[in-house]
């Protein structure tokens, strides 16, 4: 786990399931989703909480933390064997390992909802995003701030953060020349 812990977060090896398209993870009941190198620190993010992880393969020469990081690592006890067998290994190290069970449940129809949540009728068209600030009304400029805001925070636009800080100065620029004051 990278968010909030830089590279001391907690670490498991254990086994991981893939959905039908591939394109989700399933490990200790979450679902995890690639950031397609749009992460702070991590390459996938944690679809309920967001948080950012770093997921990969077992690394033979067992360096498996970031060269940085500290902390235990958890091995899950269903794959001990093998995984003694990748490392070359006839037992778990004492220091740095523990063994551990997780949750095998894949959360399929929980991130189902999730992912599918019927979303509220939009108050505004889409091609206000699209409109110069000068052809926008006070409450098309104040909903597209607090959508841009929710934005900058989301770990899926990380990259963009700069082009989003750019369109929120456009915007408010425009509210301060009609005299009025961003609330929010």
């Amino acid at each position: 786990m990278k968010s909030g812990f830089s590279d001391n977060g907690s670490a498991w090896i254990g086994l991981v399931s893939f959905s039908k398209s591939g394109k989700t993870i399933y490990f200790d009941g979450k679902a995890f989703q690639t950031l397609d190198g749009t992460g702070i620190s991590g390459n996938y993010f944690e679809l309920e909480s967001g948080n950012e992880y770093w997921i990969s393969g077992v690394k033979k020469d067992m360096s498996d933390r970031h060269k940085f990081g500290g902390g235990i690592i958890y091995v899950e006890k269903r794959i001990l064997k093998d995984y003694l067998e990748t490392i070359g290994k006839n037992e778990l190290p004492k220091a740095g390992y523990e063994m551990t069970e997780v949750d095998t449940e894949k959360p399929i129809e929980r991130i189902n909802e999730l992912e599918n949540e019927k979303l509220e009728p939009a108050e505004f068209s889409t091609d206000l995003y699209f409109k110069k600030p000068n052809e926008l009304t006070k409450e098309e400029i104040q909903f597209l701030l607090i959508d841009l805001e929710e934005s900058a925070n989301s770990p899926q636009y990380k990259k963009t953060r700069r082009s989003i800080k750019s369109r929120r100065i456009e915007l408010e620029m425009e509210l301060e020349k009609r005299g009025i004051k961003n609330v929010g």
